[in-house]
């Protein structure tokens, strides 16, 4: 059984909440584990919404040449909703950062803002590749 998260990143991510019309901010590995969320989310919803956003961030890698790259690495994802957006960005070596917002949010200022922690934070945001219990680190 994988612990549950320990959340001591969270209030960084209350941070990015500040620009009117966030709603929800997650950090998660590639793998999809959850690392920290914002104050205004279950667990359980982030923890489930972190395991979809690690293939959402997957799949957009999966199409770099549709940019004329296939090698361009893959730097933020945009889904639009009827009644919001989903930003999705790479926050270090295996992490990402998400945020909710509704349809009338500032997409500038969020995007700034999500970039500024991720800034801010460093290595912190770094999250290693899990290790096979079986296999010697």
């Amino acid at each position: 059984m994988i612990p549950r998260t320990t959340n001591e990143l969270g209030w960084m991510l209350d941070d990015v909440l500040k620009v009117p019309e966030a709603r929800h901010a997650i950090l998660l590995s590639a793998d999809g584990l959850l690392r920290a969320h914002s104050a205004h989310i279950s667990v359980d919803d982030a923890e489930r919404l972190a395991a979809g956003l690690s293939g959402l961030q997957s799949i957009s890698r999966t199409t770099a040449e549709f940019c004329g790259s296939p090698d361009a690495p893959w730097r933020q994802t945009l889904v639009e909703f009827a009644h919001g957006f989903v930003f999705l960005v790479a926050a270090g070596e295996g992490a990402y950062l998400a945020v909710s917002t509704t349809e009338q949010v500032d997409m500038e200022a969020v995007t700034y803002r999500m970039h500024k922690l991720v800034d801010r934070l460093g290595r912190e945001l770094t999250s290693p590749a899990r290790q096979d219990p079986g296999s010697e680190a």
